[in-house]
Parts: structure tokens; sequence; C-alpha cells
């Protein structure tokens, strides 16, 4: 039996994002876009700065869901909606804030749907940001 109720928070992180962070998610994702490091592009496509990555934003956003479990296995799927982009300022950086919370349980299969609230500066970055685990 679990002990976990709706509306439980269940984990909560903050992620600092660098723009060397952008280019060494770069070069591990292989995404060289130049909106995620050059303030000129973006400026030039319209963006109001340089923008971290969806999917490594996406990726911090889980991260601590899978601290909490234990095991990434557990997840059984994650949806996001991206709504806000993240910009990183060239020296103060960007800081992603995650909170997760259990939003359904169904205690006969031991599943929860937890949503996670993930804002920078207070503003949300993804909606419907949602994932489906195997409670630990």
């Amino acid at each position: 039996m679990h002990e976990y109720e709706v509306g439980d928070i269940v984990a909560e992180a903050t992620y600092p994002l660098t723009r060397e962070s952008l280019v060494r998610y770069a070069g591990a994702s292989g995404d060289f876009n130049a909106i995620h490091y050059r303030d000129d592009i973006a400026a030039e496509v319209g963006l109001p700065g340089v923008l971290a990555h969806g999917m490594l934003t996406m990726g911090l956003a889980i991260q601590p869901v899978v601290d909490w479990l234990g095991d990434p296995a557990l997840v059984a799927d994650y949806q996001v909606r991206f709504t806000r982009p993240v910009v990183v300022d060239p020296v103060a950086g960007a800081e992603i804030t995650v909170e997760a919370k259990i939003a359904q349980l169904d205690e006969e299969a031991g599943t929860a749907r937890v949503d996670l609230t993930v804002s920078v500066e207070g503003a949300t970055v993804l909606g419907k940001a949602q994932v489906r685990v195997t409670l630990p």
C-alpha cells in the first residue's frame, strides 16, 4: 500500500542554466540551431534572446520525478506543451523551477499521474506537463 494522496508534492528542484549549459546540450544532442547560442541570430528571427532547447527544458522538468521514483523505468508516459520560451541571459543565465504534485491516484494499480509546474521567474514555461508513473 502506498501512502500518497492527491495534492502531495513528491519532488521539487531548481536548475540553473547558463550559456555554457546550452552549448554543452547542443553538443550532446546535436541541435546546433544558432538561436540557442547566438544573440544576433535570436534577435534576427524576432526572439527576446537566446533560448534554452525545448528538449533540455523538458528533460530537466522530469528529473526530480525520476529522482523521487528511483528508477526511470517507473515512468510510463510523459507529455508537455511548450508554452513559453526559456530565455537564457548571457550573464545571469536562467533558473528553471520544478514542482511535482500527485494529481490522480489509482491505488489498485499502484499508479499515479504527476503534474509538473515548471517555471522561470514565476512564469510557467511548460503547460500540461504530466507524468504517468508506477508508484515506488
